[in-house]
């Protein structure tokens, strides 16, 4: 998803693209136009398509698509901890090229994480194209069929060719670049490619700029061309139909396209992998060189510099990569299972951050199953005059027809009507003006202007109301009396529209928004959409794992209020787009603090709750399916929408659910958190493991007249050690866990390191005693045994931290890891207890150990286990958390 993007970035090859595609078109008369792109308004056939497409291809931007595999592998390579490894390889190699057993270990290690990670990115990112590929963005065009006859008919996005005649109504993504040909009140947003908010007007270009032709005054910035569209910016409102004129890598977009991509602005997760990467590295270059001083003092360079570089093997997290990509990439599959398809892997983790959900109203908590419940006259009485005009009125329009619009054309006895007239404009719905109008002609000689809208806005361009036969003055009174009965109908849960007319001689000219004045309101219609069975579930839901509701919408306060009411939500504090417009930030921050229900929200406004949240610190997630919410979905941490939604505000969002149920949300919120638990654990674990195995070295490093471990059993070590935590994306976090938004909290990870890190040591320190003082290895000639001994209590304390860490109760009694992470722990522990007993073992200089060491052995495990839940509560009692 391209949320913004800056022409500047483009430089002066990227408009001089554009010039060359749009600007020339720009003020050329229409057939002269459709001639030069060798098309006609009937629109192109099928053979002419198929010729278009072989020439120019599909009609698709670059965009992050998942690179070659073999950019993929190579890119596996380039991460800090696996340069760090091959760089220590490399020196070994120079060091002892008679014994490559150690570069070969660390080739292994380098292999395993390489291979694993490269195959699980492929895999993520070939089933994040799947689940994109369920996301479909269409274009409305005239084409010619086999019969020679045009038809108006949905295509594929990237199925466009250049001549193609598009038609744009409000809610369409403009699909490729275009030079209009006829337009009704089109507002277009550009923000995607200026930034700037605000829509600006389109048109087909004036009789004097076509007959200036290429003489005609050209704005310095294309961009201000008011007679082209652009791909990707969307309609505001009105309607247009235009001709395309470039497609792809032609477009304005496409030449900005590889500037733009893989230039995402990072995310807190981004950044927090990154500094706790880079802080475990520092941490390494200040302790080995430590550890290699005090080894060349007592034991001599060679011997010193090998051991030193195998504990850096050792700090090197390089499996850091693999499990990142791993949660992500399960999180994905598991949340597309769950009828959620994420666009954007690292939304995932801000899903699970997530603590206040915006959403709509419409679909969300109602059953978006909207019905024409009652159909009155301006004194609540039953009138088939409002519907008939409120029929005709949502018939004729060409815009994005709305769900009340089809509950309203559900009454097909009214299909003969119709037949009566012909449509001879039409005047845009907008968010301003919340109406819209159609202008007939009956045959009478007159035209009929039927406007439908909100109540509020309508009334206030009403002089004049039907009662009964009569037409009779709008008075002040009148309008206060019609307000309180249609509140009466909102406070029901009915959303109400007022019917109003016109009648008029002909005139030459269009019709516009000034034509909307002196109006007859001749009734209202009262929709009902009633609360979904399973809304009120999900928002307890959402509540108890610390996610908090706040509904922003369009629709009636009245209306939203019983709606929201009826499923469990506080509506104590509502408010209006009216109240928030005046006030400055601070006043915004206090109302929106309160403040549950907002209604009548304009675009902007949404957005500017969105902010206004994000400034008091929360991750916000943003629910919209329209054109009025693209700006709030740009804006929040989490855009989500829906696949039946606006094309723009699919394009705006991270997250599609292909279902609009918010019991689906909080599934996909669940596992966000379930996938960013998985990551804090390894780092977690790896931080605080490797912290304690230095602290150990150095500590041995002091008093032990030999190394206290040898350098290849150090790789060894490691290398188990790696094995065992492959599992853990596939943990399960604690229910208690799950229950609070998870944010990234790099301070933590330092804190925890200083606090678990030394819990092992002190272990350490205890077998190396048993080790020198019951054992009798004090002295080289019995080092393999010391070595021996210690290497296993190291990898069996290592690899039981995986459990001890994982969760914050006591592990195997309340709380038991998944079968994959159980059962390769358990196989890693027996590994390493049966290698001083193999041919392996003699290898790595190990020898036997007395059968009376693993008595003492499982007393240091047991005590080690201990004192680390003991620690792990004093640590959540100051801290207030674990993990």
């Amino acid at each position: 998803m391209i949320k913004q993007v800056i022409p500047s970035a483009a430089g002066k090859s990227g408009s001089a693209a554009v010039r060359v595609a749009v600007a020339q078109e720009a003020f050329r008369e229409r057939d002269a136009l459709l001639a030069s792109l060798e098309t006609s308004a009937a629109g192109l056939n099928e053979e002419q398509i198929d010729e278009r497409l072989d020439r120019d291809g599909v009609n698709e931007v670059s965009h992050e698509k998942p690179p070659h595999w073999s950019r993929q592998l190579l890119r596996a390579f380039m991460n800090p901890f696996i340069v760090v490894l091959l760089i220590l390889a490399v020196v070994q190699v120079f060091v002892t090229p008679d014994d490559l057993s150690g570069p070969i270990i660390i080739g292994v290690m380098v292999g395993i994480s390489v291979l694993l990670s490269f195959t699980q990115e492929y895999r993520s990112s070939k089933a994040a194209e799947k689940l994109k590929a369920m996301v479909h963005n269409t274009a409305t065009v005239t084409r010619r069929a086999s019969d020679g006859h045009s038809e108006r008919i949905e295509v594929p996005v990237n199925e466009l060719v250049a001549g193609d005649i598009v038609h744009l109504g409000a809610g369409d993504m403009v699909p490729a670049d275009l030079r209009l040909l006829a337009a009704k009140d089109l507002f277009i947003s550009q923000a995607i490619l200026t930034g700037e908010s605000l829509p600006v007007e389109k048109a087909p270009p004036t009789l004097a700029q076509i007959e200036a032709g290429e003489h005609a005054t050209a704005p310095d910035n294309p961009l201000d061309l008011g007679t082209v569209c652009y791909m990707g910016t969307n309609v505001v409102s009105g309607s247009a139909s235009a001709v395309v004129v470039a497609t792809g890598a032609r477009t304005y977009l496409g030449s900005l396209a590889r500037s733009i991509v893989g230039e995402r602005v990072q995310t807190s997760f981004d950044r927090g992998v990154k500094s706790v990467s880079w802080l475990l590295i520092r941490f390494m270059l200040v302790m080995v060189p430590i550890v290699l001083a005090i080894q060349w003092y007592k034991q001599g360079f060679f011997d010193a510099l090998l051991f030193a570089l195998s504990v850096a093997v050792g700090l090197t997290p390089e499996m850091l990569p693999l499990i990142v990509t791993a949660n992500l990439g399960k999180g994905a599959i598991a949340m597309s299972k769950r009828k959620v398809v994420v666009k954007r892997l690292n939304a995932i983790q801000n899903f699970g951050a997530m603590d206040v959900l915006c959403t709509d109203k419409t679909g969300t908590l109602t059953l978006d199953k909207i019905v024409l419940e009652r159909h009155l006259d301006l004194d609540g009485e039953e009138s088939e005059d409002a519907l008939e005009y409120g029929y005709l009125n949502s018939h004729f329009q060409t815009g994005l027809k709305n769900l009340m619009d089809k509950a309203v054309l559900a009454h097909r006895d009214l299909e003969g009507t119709v037949a009566r007239f012909r449509v001879v404009d039409e005047i845009p719905f907008d968010f301003q003006r919340r109406r819209m109008s159609v202008v007939l002609d009956g045959g009478d000689g007159r035209h009929l202007l039927i406007c439908k809208g909100a109540v509020e806005e309508m009334l206030a361009i009403s002089t004049q109301e039907r009662r009964g036969d009569e037409i009779v003055p709008m008075t002040e009174e009148r309008r206060r009396e019609i307000k309180a009965m249609t509140r009466e109908l909102n406070e029901d849960g009915l959303r109400v529209l007022v019917v109003a007319i016109k009648q008029a001689a002909p005139h030459g000219g269009t019709y516009g928004v000034k034509d909307e004045q002196e109006l007859i309101a001749v009734g209202c219609l009262a929709f009902l959409d009633p609360p979904k069975d399973s809304a009120a579930t999900a928002i307890a839901a959402l509540h108890h794992h610390g996610v908090e509701v706040k509904v922003i919408t369009g629709d009636n306060e009245a209306v939203t209020r019983k709606i929201c009411r009826e499923v469990g939500l506080n509506v104590e504090h509502s408010a209006q787009g009216k109240h928030i417009e005046p006030l400055d930030d601070a006043a915004l921050d206090e109302l929106v603090k309160r403040t549950t229900v907002f209604a009548k929200m304009s675009p902007l406004q949404k957005a500017r709750v969105v902010k206004s949240l994000q400034r008091q610190g929360h991750t916000v997630g943003f629910l919209g399916d329209g054109i009025n919410d693209a700006p709030a979905l740009r804006e929040a941490d989490v855009g989500i929408s829906v696949d039946t939604a606006t094309d723009i505000a699919k394009e705006s969002a991270d997250i599609i659910l292909l279902e609009k149920n918010l019991m689906v949300l909080e599934e996909g919120v669940l596992e966000g958190r379930v996938t960013f638990g998985n990551i804090i654990k390894y780092i977690k674990m790896t931080a605080s493991s490797n912290f304690g195995n230095v602290l150990s070295m150095v500590v041995a490093s002091f008093f032990l007249p030999f190394l206290p471990m040898l350098p290849l059993q150090v790789l060894v070590l490691n290398l188990l050690y790696d094995i065992s935590q492959l599992s853990i994306p596939f943990d399960r976090m604690d229910d208690e866990y799950l229950r609070k938004p998870r944010k990234w909290n790099a301070s933590d990870i330092g804190r925890f390191m200083f606090w678990i890190g030394p819990t092992s040591s002190v272990f350490d320190i205890t077998t190396f005693a048993l080790l020198w003082f019951v054992f009798g290895a004090n002295s080289e000639a019995h080092q393999t045994l010391f070595q021996s001994g210690w290497f296993i209590e190291s990898l069996l304390t290592q690899t039981l931290v995986v459990h001890m860490i994982r969760t914050r109760r006591i592990p195997f009694v309340q709380s038991m890891a998944t079968a994959p992470v159980l059962g390769l722990t358990t196989a890693i522990i027996a590994i390493g207890l049966a290698i001083p007993f193999t041919g392996l073992g003699i290898k790595l200089k190990m020898m036997e150990l007395p059968q009376a060491y693993f008595g003492w052995l499982a007393v240091t495990v047991l005590a080690y286990c201990v004192l680390t839940q003991i620690m792990k509560r004093f640590y959540i009692r100051r801290y207030g958390h674990w993990l």
